[in-house]
């Protein structure tokens, strides 16, 4: 069974799709057996012929060049833009975390890299109902991932990175490091975010993905080590 790596951002809209496919995408440039997880998607739009199409997924699948079916990729697809706990209410379709437990064991199987992204931000409620009370940390938690966190470069995120990261650390979950999103060269307020980060959290940002960037700028043995 291969390594894992669970990526989180600091909230909605962070560019956590995007990072997460340049980072499969630099796994099989390098040779390496690298695939895609995600326990569930909300937000997906309907194709011609009525099926969701799962875009963060297909995303990923068509930057990393995997080659997967959408079916192996994620395992809750939901119409409805909003959490997913919100999102399975509305349709009566709750989710079944043996089956997330299995789909992510047999995603491990077919690779040695499996990146698993997250849903939105890391308190992200999955379930929410008279059965169960789950949050995205809890799976992340029962997997035992460690955590990459991807953060907006931008003004506030200093605060939002830092809480991320301290709640992660309150739940005993490993930080493996930040890597900022929307990044640009030269800007002295988002270098200082980087520094005052690294100063607040002893954490370091790994990398700076710029706007339109097809490769992300990390050392291979660096990247490798995040998994585990």
């Amino acid at each position: 069974m291969g390594k894992a790596l669970f990526i989180t951002g600091t909230g909605t809209d962070v560019g956590k799709t995007y990072v997460t496919a340049l980072i499969v995408k630099k796994l099989r440039e390098a040779g390496l057996s690298s695939g895609y997880y995600k326990a569930a998607l909300s937000g997906a739009v309907p194709a011609a012929d009525g099926t969701l199409q799962p875009g963060d997924a297909l995303y990923v699948n068509r930057v990393a060049k995997l080659g997967e079916s959408a079916g192996d990729l994620v395992s809750y697809v939901y119409e409805d833009a909003v959490s997913p706990h919100l999102a399975a209410k509305l349709c009566q379709q709750p989710i079944d975390f043996a089956r997330v437990r299995e789909d992510f064991a047999c995603a491990k199987e077919r690779c040695d890299y499996l990146t698993m992204e997250g849903s939105g931000g890391i308190i992200c409620p999955l379930r929410w109902d008279a059965t169960q009370h789950v949050v995205l940390d809890d799976l992340v938690k029962e997997l035992d991932l460690g955590v990459l966190v991807v953060a907006d470069a931008g003004l506030g995120t200093i605060n939002s990175t830092v809480l991320t990261i301290e709640h992660l650390r309150r739940r005993e979950i490993p930080v493996r490091g930040v890597i900022f999103n929307r990044y640009v060269s030269g800007d002295r307020m988002q270098e200082d975010n980087a520094a005052m980060i690294e100063q607040l959290t002893g954490v370091k940002v790994l990398a700076c993905v710029k706007e339109g960037d097809q490769d992300l700028d990390i050392a291979d043995e660096v990247l490798h080590r995040l998994y585990r």
